[in-house]
C-alpha cells in the first residue's frame, strides 16, 4: 500500500528535488506541512523530520471528483519527505490501492494509475 524510497540526501535537499520533480510532471504544490516543526512548536518532543507535500494535478482531480465526489476527502495527493531512525525517506500511499479502498467505481482506476505512475516517477527523481 506504500511506496517509500530511502535516500542519502538530507530532508532539505530531497524536499527541493521533490518540488522540482512535481513541477516537471505538471502538478502543483498546494501546501507543505512541516509536521515535525508543528509538533515541536506545541511542546511535543519529536525528534524526526516530516514534510508533507500536498500535490495536485487539476485535470486528474476533476476526473476523480467527476466519478465520485466523496473522494474530495482523499484529495489532494500527498508525498512525504521524512526521517526515520536517522534515514531520510520519500514516500506516499499508493493512489490505486487507496482509491480502491474508498470507492468501488471502476472508472477511478484510470485516474489512480496515471497519478500513481507519475508520483512514483516524482519520488524516484527526488531521491
Amino acid at each position: 500500500m506504500y511506496y517509500i524510497v530511502e535516500t542519502r540526501k538530507s530532508v532539505a535537499q530531497a524536499s527541493a528535488d521533490l518540488e522540482s520533480a512535481v513541477q516537471r510532471h505538471g502538478f502543483g504544490i498546494l501546501h507543505v506541512h512541516d509536521l515535525g516543526g508543528s509538533l515541536r512548536s506545541k511542546g511535543i518532543a519529536f525528534g524526526e523530520e516530516c514534510r508533507i507535500f500536498e500535490i495536485c494535478n487539476p485535470g486528474q482531480a476533476a476526473g476523480v471528483l467527476g466519478v465520485d465526489m466523496r473522494l474530495n476527502m482523499a484529495l489532494p495527493c500527498r508525498i512525504s519527505v521524512f526521517t526515520e531512525k536517522g534515514k531520510t525517506k520519500v514516500g506516499m500511499i499508493r493512489p490505486v490501492q487507496m482509491l480502491a479502498a474508498l470507492s468501488q467505481e471502476a472508472a477511478l482506476r484510470f485516474f489512480a494509475e496515471e497519478v500513481e505512475e507519475q508520483a512514483v516517477q516524482m519520488i524516484d527523481e527526488a531521491v
